[in-house]
Formats: structure tokens, C-alpha cells, sequence
């Protein structure tokens, strides 16, 4: 877990892998960061695990479903009761069942356009 990064309460870890969480990442409630699948084309349906990347300031809503080897990008936000099998790009949002990108991330000084220093333009 990097510096304030958050797993709030009734998150599930299902940690077969690594999961890692960057700097200011924030995992909301009851949300599932799942690091293992099994092989279906397996006769013996083996066991599959791939690690789990939660970028710098990005946040997984609530209830939300993580999948095996998915790396959330900075600043990406996944919405609510999302279900990502995917990777998500850096300051984007994306939601539903399966994920699909909604819209770029825009940061903004208390609802102004104005961008904050250091963070990056659409």
C-alpha cells in the first residue's frame, strides 16, 4: 500500500497474487480486488493468479469487482458496482457491467476549470 492509500471497510482481497495500491489510491466500500481465475479449457481447471495494480490517486467505487492482472491507471476512477477485466487508462472513468470508458478525468479547482499544477490536461 503507498503513502495514504485506502482500503475502506468490506473490501475483499482475494490476494493469490500481489495487489498493489500506488500513492493516494483509494479502494471504496465492499468493493472485490480479485488475483485469481481458473483456466475453463483446463480439464483440470487449473488455478490462474495475476497481480492486481491500483495506480497513483485513482479510485475503485464501491462494490465494485477488480479482475486478475487488471492495472488501473493514475488518477482512473472505476464507478460503482463496476466490473473491470481490463486494464483502465491513466485519468479516465469508466463503469458497468462489463467496464466501458465514460469520460476523461478532469481536475479542477473547486469546480472551475482552472486545472490544478501537476496534474495532467485532456
Amino acid at each position: 500500500m503507498g503513502n495514504h492509500s485506502c482500503l475502506a471497510g468490506d473490501v475483499d482481497c482475494y490476494s493469490v497474487d500481489k495487489i498493489i495500491l500506488g500513492d493516494f489510491a483509494t479502494v471504496s466500500q465492499q468493493a472485490m480486488l480479485c488475483t485469481a481465475t481458473h483456466d475453463f479449457n483446463d480439464p483440470e481447471f487449473r488455478l490462474v493468479t495475476r497481480p492486481i495494480v491500483i495506480g497513483p490517486r485513482a479510485w475503485i467505487g464501491a462494490r465494485a469487482f477488480v479482475g486478475p492482472g487488471v492495472n488501473v491507471g493514475e488518477g482512473a476512477v472505476v464507478g460503482a458496482a463496476a466490473a473491470v477485466f481490463r486494464d483502465v487508462e491513466p485519468w479516465t472513468v469508466v463503469g458497468g457491467n462489463p467496464s466501458h470508458f465514460l469520460k476523461k478525468r478532469v481536475i479542477t479547482e473547486h469546480g472551475t476549470e482552472e486545472r490544478k499544477p501537476g496534474l495532467p490536461s485532456t
